[in-house]
């Protein structure tokens, strides 16, 4: 039966510069060419993530927070809100948190937003994000963000969006919102039951609230040494930092066992 290795990517394989190192890249293929299959569990959109993924490409790429699975060049789940549930989340996310919020809406291949100042000016990571109003906007989402900085509008919210999973990044204050049921720990479930993967044979990597289930679920759960305290305390094991190629050290002795 063969190993997934399962890395979220923001503060885990990615370095604080939003680069993978070479020396990870270098272990990556090494695991790969052994048969380990190589997986990504993010909530970046899937066109966003594969620009950082040019020297390895994932056999499975769990994007959108689980809302969107593939498996090789095949999609094996999808879970979208409708076209009029997303208008609905975007008046409601404005209701409670004001007109001016910010929000991005993620679809299958595209990346909307309706920042104050342009991202990529700041960050040119973002790709090719479409700036709108929201005005107008009418298509499915996998995903929608948004930066909630009064905690009691995030409670509100919660109790709103019955049809939602709501859970926050910790870098920040904002939130992500997928169809109830969409979680990465969900999506583990998804692949085992359509690849044939065994639970017990994946080993994940993560540092965010968001993969905190992802790593209970995981044969092996791994915490980065930036971890936030909540995802150390529910890994098996905690490595170095992401900027000091954690990853890689840890693989490098894996492999050798």
């Amino acid at each position: 039966m063969r190993t997934l290795l399962l890395f979220d990517l923001d503060g885990t394989l990615l370095k604080t510069n939003k680069t993978i190192s070479e020396r990870t890249n270098r272990v990556l293929k090494k695991c790969k060419s052994m048969g380990y299959l190589i997986g990504i569990s993010t909530s970046r959109g899937e066109q966003n993530c594969l620009t950082f993924l040019k020297e390895i490409k994932p056999d499975i790429l769990i994007s959108s927070g689980g809302a969107l699975i593939k498996y090789g060049d095949e999609y094996i789940y999808k879970n979208l809100f409708s076209k009029d549930r997303t208008k609905e989340l975007i008046r409601t996310v404005r209701t409670v948190c004001g007109n001016d919020v910010e929000i991005t809406v993620d679809t299958i291949d595209k990346h909307y937003w309706n920042y104050k100042i342009d991202p990529k000016k700041i960050d040119a990571n973002w790709g090719d994000s479409i700036w709108t109003d929201y005005s107008d906007y009418s298509e499915e989402s996998l995903k929608i963000c948004a930066e909630i900085f009064e905690a009691e509008n995030a409670i509100k919210l919660e109790r709103r969006l019955t049809d939602c999973d709501m859970i926050r990044f910790s870098d920040g204050f904002w939130y992500k919102f997928t169809r109830k049921g969409v979680t990465k720990e969900n999506a583990i479930n998804m692949i085992c039951e359509k690849c044939g993967i065994e639970v017990s044979n994946i080993i994940a990597f993560g540092d965010d609230y968001a993969d905190i289930e992802m790593l209970k679920v995981a044969g092996i759960g791994i915490a980065m040494g930036n971890a936030i305290r909540e995802v150390k305390e529910a890994a098996d094991i905690i490595i170095d930092t992401n900027d000091n190629d954690g990853i890689a050290v840890y693989l490098e002795g894996y492999l050798q066992q």
